[in-house]
């Protein structure tokens, strides 16, 4: 069974934060700690007490290095102010075995700040843009929040701190796989970048996450390579297209206009290729039943 996160005890306490209300910021520091150092004791508190050893570390409480209120603000590269979280993860993320362990630590450690800390630091600094749509997303800042006591329960938050430290945990956990395996990936994708033809690299053994790698890639083709073949789950050949920007939804050379949506004999008979099956409606992927009609539709996309 997990050790508890938290401590009563000042003796015990290796480090500290505030106490009350909870929010990701602090709760991912947390996490984040806790993997880093092997297990960390934390002392909630209002105050920080005077008399604390120098290895205890404090956050988001305290003016000190890792709280960002009483600090004149400072900000991640792309103008994203730190929080608790980024500051933590700044100098203790690098520490998590993982990172370490992995071919690409620098990699790993970028796409886990980018796709995850910055977001926590910006919502807790109230930095993060309402998107323009009718519903918003239920994002993890707001989800952490909710493990916040309701007010007409009677829980205590050391409870719920718990609760949404493992939760956060589960989180973390995955982000940090995917962002490891992502990065293990470089080298694979930046051989295929190599060997592309025409616009077109081939994985042979299947999907490789090759989306952002190819568009961050330093390798002279990349910025030329649109799409990419390799054998799917469906038991057929993918052709899926490079997005323009990380994260995007547009493509460098979307698939054409008239096969989007069809299927089967209708996609064949517009492509003329013998097995083409599928071409999603958004245009960034289609599908064939053999490697070599799948490169043949990669081939006509790239003339369109």
């Amino acid at each position: 069974m997990r050790e508890s996160y938290t401590t009563n005890s000042i003796k015990e306490a290796t480090a500290v934060t505030h106490s009350g209300v909870f929010h990701a910021d602090e709760v991912f520091a947390t996490v984040i700690l806790n993997r880093a150092l092997g297990g960390i004791k934390v002392l909630r508190t209002n105050i920080v007490p005077k008399e604390l050893p120098d290895d205890v570390i404090v956050y988001d409480i305290g003016e000190g290095k890792y709280d960002h209120h009483g600090l004149a603000q400072k900000d991640h590269s792309n103008g994203v102010p730190y929080a608790a979280c980024g500051m933590i993860w700044k100098d203790f993320g690098w520490k998590i075995k993982e990172i370490k362990d992995c071919k690409n630590s620098t990699l790993a450690y970028h796409i886990i700040d980018e796709e995850l800390i910055q977001g926590i630091d910006a919502a807790d600094n109230g930095k993060m843009p309402q998107a323009k749509y009718p519903v918003q997303e239920l994002g993890i800042y707001k989800i952490i929040s909710q493990f916040n006591p309701n007010w007409d329960e009677d829980i205590s938050t050391e409870e719920c701190f718990e609760k949404a430290c493992d939760f956060a945990d589960n989180i973390f956990e995955n982000v940090l796989a995917n962002a490891v395996a992502r990065a293990n990936a470089y080298e694979e994708v930046d051989e295929a970048i190599s060997k592309s033809n025409n616009g077109i690299m081939v994985f042979e053994n299947g999907y490789v996450p090759f989306e952002n790698l190819t568009i961050i890639s330093a390798n002279p083709k990349a910025s030329g390579v649109c799409f990419a073949v390799y054998p799917s789950l469906r038991q057929d050949w993918a052709c899926k297209a490079v997005p323009k920007e990380q994260g995007g939804k547009k493509q460098r050379k979307p698939l054409p206009e008239e096969w989007r949506g069809l299927s089967a004999e209708e996609l064949q008979k517009v492509t003329g290729v013998k097995t083409a099956n599928f071409c999603h409606p958004a245009g960034f992927m289609c599908t064939a039943k053999t490697r070599e009609d799948a490169i043949r539709m990669a081939e006509l996309a790239m003339r369109s």
